[in-house]
């Protein structure tokens, strides 16, 4: 069976598995911070990780989501989009998650300096590496320290999972082919798809906003969305031509 699925679909899942493996069980975690997504301000950032944090998974769980997600809905845009696109789809969905991503980690990273530089806290020496130098009164040292506890969290906490580039490909699948029927846990019914997505992206921007996330990069899945979105929409009316 699984000599069936298309080529690309079946060598993305194998990479996936077997950096999971190498990473998460033969090496226990070493390589999280050479090819985990850190923030691109923090000192943890490389240049490559914007492409491997698509092949990170952080649990076992994890990865058999994104990959039986993928199973499902790659080998058809594959056969229908041809391999060359199919492979654009795939990694500029994970890219546009990436951006997404941190495009609102830099909005709060913004707005934490600010608050600090108004409770007098010198936000260049400690962005500088010089270390922290609280000042003011025991209430304000004491939001200061929540303020750069917030900071760290983001500098610190990387992004992991091939999610963006799939939710890209789910969405190029609903746009391609809006009346097609999925079945959903939990729900008896199989629904069309193009009344799920809706539900399940703004369910991510609530999230991904509201400060709810559970660990999730919920604004990666829909930067990864609104990719294959558009990029559906452009390569839809000439889809005769891949076939």
């Amino acid at each position: 069976m699984f000599n069936n699925i298309p080529p690309i679909t079946r060598n993305i899942i194998i990479i996936n598995v077997i950096i999971f493996i190498v990473a998460n069980l033969l090496l226990q975690d070493k390589f999280i911070g050479y090819l985990a997504a850190f923030y691109p301000f923090s000192p943890f950032f490389k240049s490559w990780q914007i492409i491997t944090h698509m092949f990170m998974h952080g649990s076992i769980i994890h990865i058999l989501f994104n990959m039986l997600t993928l199973f499902s809905f790659g080998p058809i845009l594959e056969q229908s989009l041809g391999e060359k696109k199919y492979l654009i789809l795939y990694f500029v969905s994970g890219l546009g998650a990436f951006f997404l991503f941190n495009l609102w980690n830099f909005i709060e990273v913004q707005q934490i300096s600010g608050e600090l530089q108004q409770l007098g806290f010198n936000i260049n020496e400690y962005l500088s590496g010089s270390g922290v130098n609280y000042a003011g009164t025991s209430e304000s040292i004491i939001k200061q320290k929540e303020l750069v506890g917030n900071l760290n969290n983001i500098m610190g906490t990387p992004m992991v999972g091939a999610s963006g580039a799939i939710f890209g490909v789910v969405a190029a699948f609903a746009t391609l082919y809006p009346e097609a029927k999925i079945g959903i846990m939990f729900i008896p019914i199989p629904m069309k798809v193009k009344y799920v997505l809706p539900v399940v992206i703004l369910g991510s921007i609530y999230l991904g906003v509201s400060g709810n996330a559970g660990g999730i990069a919920h604004l990666a899945h829909v930067g990864g969305a609104i990719v294959g979105f558009i990029l559906a929409k452009i390569w839809k009316k000439h889809l005769y031509r891949f076939n």
